[in-house]
């Protein structure tokens, strides 16, 4: 049965086949003119390279925020870019089916708008699924066993955690505080601690760096000094950075702890047996595994391919009409 599962995440967009896999994982941004914002040029990485540098008379943008649309023709254009990038050419005019992961705290009307757009943009047949069921079915858990299910999900603009147990939502929180904060809060600390002013992308890429490199290896960052407006380099040692990250890391975590509230007393035993699942970008970042042990008091597993799983869960999805019947829109 084909078509594609897609995880339209605010940071990256990933799309998977039942048949090849994962097809396509690039930045969720596109490339317009000016004078045509809702037509996309570029989309993806090559249109990623030009933020902070986008010539005169275009612009990039980030047609999803917060895991949700934000304008409806640009995410139109977006969506319909991606699709022709990953479709077979006798797919084009067959129109595929598709399966989106949204976020599990996504409005009735947020949910509406992305169904008309996903339509407008060429698939049919479009289900939605929450995106921590969809990250816990590409994780190979059944969220259809009677048996209780915690996921966090940090992603680029939502943080949230979602118990679930055969078909049915036990509890759920969200915090629109996640992954773009921190780069948000390393661009601060740079700028008011060391003077430092960097580009977006600079502060996004050290805070990967953060969980790629070596805890031992200090991080190099090039900037341009506040004071004099000269390139300058300044060397940071990894506990720096992971201190600069805390109070924010802090703050998504205490928002989070509250759902602990609302699980029922015998879906604590199954979380304890079997530990939080915790998936998105954020959750590769250093030392956030340990902060969320400390927090909730489960052990916690991080998703073996945490940045696609949920694109996989919903390319599962495609073939597993229970699953969508109960929990999909």
């Amino acid at each position: 049965m084909g078509g594609f599962g897609i995880d339209l995440g605010t940071a990256n967009t990933v799309v998977g086949e039942p048949e090849r896999g994962i097809v396509l994982n690039e930045p969720s941004v596109m490339l317009v003119k000016r004078t045509a914002p809702t037509k996309a040029v570029l989309v993806g990485s090559q249109a990623r390279e030009l933020i902070g540098r986008t010539p005169h008379g275009y612009e990039t943008q980030r047609p999803l925020r917060d895991g949700v649309i934000v304008d409806l023709e640009s995410a139109r254009s977006f969506i319909g870019a991606i699709i022709r990038k990953v479709a077979h050419r006798w797919w084009l005019g067959l129109r595929p089916r598709g399966v989106i992961a949204v976020p599990a705290g996504a409005t009735a009307l947020e949910r509406r708008a992305l169904l008309e757009v996903a339509h407008e943009a060429g698939l049919r047949k479009v289900a939605l699924i929450p995106e921590p069921v969809a990250g816990a079915l590409g994780s190979g858990i059944d969220p259809l066993e009677p048996r209780a299910h915690l996921v966090v999900d940090l992603g680029g603009g939502t943080a949230e955690i979602t118990g679930f147990c055969f078909g049915g939502i036990l509890t759920h929180r969200s915090c629109r505080v996640a992954g773009d904060e921190l780069t948000n809060a390393l661009y601060q600390y740079l700028r008011v601690e060391h003077q430092l002013v960097v580009g977006e992308l600079t502060a996004e890429d050290l805070k990967k760096r953060l969980h790629e490199g070596d805890a031992d290896e200090p991080l190099v960052v090039e900037g341009r000094d506040a004071a004099s407006g000269r390139a300058r380099l300044v060397t940071l040692e990894t506990e720096e950075v992971v201190d600069a990250l805390r109070p924010t890391t802090m703050e998504i975590v205490h928002t989070l702890t509250a759902c602990l509230e609302d699980l029922p007393a015998q879906a604590v035993g199954d979380v304890m047996s079997e530990g939080l699942l915790a998936m998105g970008g954020g959750s590769m970042l250093r030392g956030f595994t340990q902060l969320l042990e400390e927090s909730f008091g489960f052990p916690v597993k991080t998703a073996e391919r945490p940045l696609t799983c949920v694109a996989e869960g919903a390319t599962r999805a495609l073939e597993l009409p229970d699953v969508l019947t109960v929990y999909g829109d």
